[in-house]
């Protein structure tokens, strides 16, 4: 099973097959607005990389106090405006326990790479094939050298031949 198989709404509450990301080189990250400077660092990471076949899919949670209280709406205006982001985020929803949303449930069942979110902004990598590769805790930031390196790997070069991620 991949993560081509789930739904997932988006935050303007659009049910989409994630299989409209196959080919495409994925970050799923359970995140929260209350970090905003980790929204900002996905931003970065996002616009380096999209056009080689990159997407961030950023889940917002609420599992961990109250760091995401808002409402799906006040969500996307949070990120638009005072994020300044461009990366589409999906609706809020649990990532962790019973009611964790199925995706997770999935990620959190994964005996390689998988495992149960332990905080905000864990971050899972998926190849084009919708193959978990690496599972970073909260702690690997969106522009750290280990995530970089993991991308190297998975996103082609630059038309331009330029650097990779």
């Amino acid at each position: 099973m991949s993560i081509h198989d789930f739904q997932a709404k988006t935050v303007d509450g659009e049910e989409v097959s994630l299989s409209r990301y196959r080919g495409k080189a994925l970050l799923v990250v359970d995140a929260a607005s209350r970090y905003t400077p980790r929204y900002q660092g996905l931003e970065e990471r996002y616009e380096a990389c999209q056009a080689r076949g990159f997407e961030v899919l950023a889940f917002p949670c609420k599992d961990f106090g109250a760091q995401e209280p808002g409402t799906n709406e006040e969500i996307r205006e949070f990120c638009e405006l005072r994020c300044r982001v461009a990366l589409p985020p999906f609706a809020k929803i649990p990532a962790r326990g019973r009611d964790a949303h199925p995706l997770y449930r999935h990620l959190a069942s994964l005996p390689e790479h998988g495992g149960e979110v332990t905080w905000n902004f864990n971050k899972f990598v998926v190849d084009t094939r919708g193959t978990v590769v690496a599972h970073l805790d909260s702690g690997v930031a969106s522009g750290s050298p280990a995530l970089r390196e993991i991308l190297e790997r998975l996103l082609p070069a630059k038309p331009d031949g330029g650097a990779r991620p």
